[in-house]
């Protein structure tokens, strides 16, 4: 029998850690060769950890809500592969280091299979969450994670942990001590795993005479407080801590420039009508968005400063021979911004394919993190919210976005006379070191055009 200690893999782009959302496995179970083991939650996306090895866990290093470094241990199986031969004195030694520190695995002696990540940097365990709590008299209420799994059970030896970092518990347990109004950095935990239990939180409420019902009075606003300053805190994690650092490096690295240009777009809602009535077309959700991306490709290659990187590391501008247009969705995480390759050699109903599947995957949660990188344009559509007009960022690295708003029959004029039209406003965000003011107007000109006459696409490379 050989454990095999598996890592955390390098999930893509770089990216440093990632968060474990839930277990699949326990300790203990037979799994397979590329079972799911776990779920965790990245900058980016939510990734399953298929398992390297077949056999039983043996040990499970990290708990729901733990953060972990991109080559730490997260998983002990126990395979049924022979153990390889040593001498005495290595055996001694390899038990002297079990015996000190449980779970710890030479780096170098169990490599991890291609793209499972580099080895572990150091021993330290994986990193909690700072633990915030609301004032309530004399007792505060742990809301610092709503939805973790249990902490991990690995024994360590016993250290003061720090005032910041969240006490051992259950979602359960943390569930009653907020009910009882028990502050869990004030409970021992009796049993040796160090994890406070159900009777270590009622023993410590029965000793300090707190109650169900006087918990729900002291976990009120104290009295100074008005009903308007009551507050709810969230952790910054994921998808929206990974937006906000992307947002601000973009807003205070590329200046800005928006542009707006307000369109008749009657004949882009005649012709969708129509594709409804061919048959050739009805699997295909053709709609304005896919138009416009359409359009966007088009517009691009007459217009190639927008599809452009700067590089400040080789003082270059980098000008792109191909589209991979990004299309902004949101997500009950956060904002995602996946990416179509190579949509400018795409037809509009293969457009309008891959947005549908791009936004299927990204309201799952499992947008892979090489599907978010590598955009070289991106669209964002806040006319499906109501919005009429924006001045949307930048996503990091392209030169340009746009806005699409919501459209809207108005009165419009038409052939010389006041008509009933269908109206819709475009935002150009670009990068003004890329992009020059005309650049920018004639691309947004040749987007409208195509919008307002979808047949001028046929007049345009």
């Amino acid at each position: 029998m050989v454990t095999e200690v598996f890592r955390l893999p390098d999930l893509g782009e770089g990216l440093p850690e990632a968060e474990l959302v839930q277990w699949h496995v326990a300790e203990g179970d037979e799994i397979a060769l590329n079972q799911t083991l776990a779920e965790v939650e990245t900058a980016k996306a939510i990734v399953e950890l298929p398992s390297p090895f077949a056999g039983r866990v043996g040990a499970l290093h990290a708990a729901a809500g733990d953060v972990i470094a991109v080559g730490s241990p997260v998983i002990s199986i126990e395979t049924n592969a022979e153990p390889a031969t040593q001498t005495d004195a290595e055996t001694e030694s390899a038990a002297a280091d079990s015996a000190s520190h449980r779970g710890a695995v030479d780096a170098a002696a169990l490599p991890n299979l291609v793209g499972y990540g580099a080895a572990a940097r150091s021993s330290e365990r994986p990193r909690r969450r700072a633990r915030r709590t609301v004032s309530s008299g004399a007792a505060s209420a742990d809301t610092a994670v709503l939805e973790a799994a249990p902490h991990d059970a690995i024994h360590t030896p016993a250290v003061t942990a720090p005032a910041h970092e969240r006490p051992r518990s259950t979602p359960p347990v943390r569930a009653l001590a907020r009910r009882l109004g028990v502050d869990l950095a004030l409970v021992d935990a009796a049993g040796a795993s160090e994890i406070i239990s159900r009777d270590d939180v009622e023993a410590y409420a029965e000793r300090m005479g707190l109650t169900a019902d006087a918990a729900e009075d002291a976990v009120t606003v104290p009295e100074t407080s008005s009903a308007t300053e009551r507050a709810t805190r969230s952790p910054i994690r994921g998808v929206r801590k990974h937006t906000a650092a992307a947002m601000v490096a973009s807003a205070f690295t590329a200046p800005h420039v928006t542009t707006f240009l307000t369109v008749d777009v009657t004949a882009t809602s005649e012709m969708l009508a129509s594709f409804k009535s061919d048959r050739s077309l009805v699997d295909h959700r053709i709609g304005i968005l896919a138009v416009a991306a359409k359009a966007v490709c088009v517009a691009l290659g007459q217009h190639p400063s927008l599809n452009s990187r700067w590089d400040d590391s080789a003082n270059e501008i980098i000008e792109f021979q191909y589209v991979n247009l990004g299309i902004a969705a949101a997500t009950g995480r956060g904002l995602v911004v996946p990416n179509i390759r190579d949509a400018d050699q795409m037809t509009l109903a293969e457009l309008a394919d891959a947005i549908a599947a791009l936004a299927d995957v990204a309201r799952s949660g499992k947008t892979a993190p090489a599907d978010m990188s590598g955009g070289t344009f991106s669209i964002t559509n806040v006319g499906v919210f109501g919005v009429d007009a924006g001045t949307p960022i930048i996503n990091p690295g392209e030169a340009a976005i746009l806005a699409l708003g919501a459209v809207r029959r108005q009165p419009w004029e038409h052939r010389g006379e006041i008509a009933l039209r269908d109206v819709m406003t475009l935002s150009l965000s670009f990068d003004h070191r890329l992009v020059d003011g005309e650049q920018g107007a004639k691309f947004l000109r040749d987007v409208g055009g195509v919008l307002e006459m979808p047949g001028r696409a046929m007049l345009l490379r």
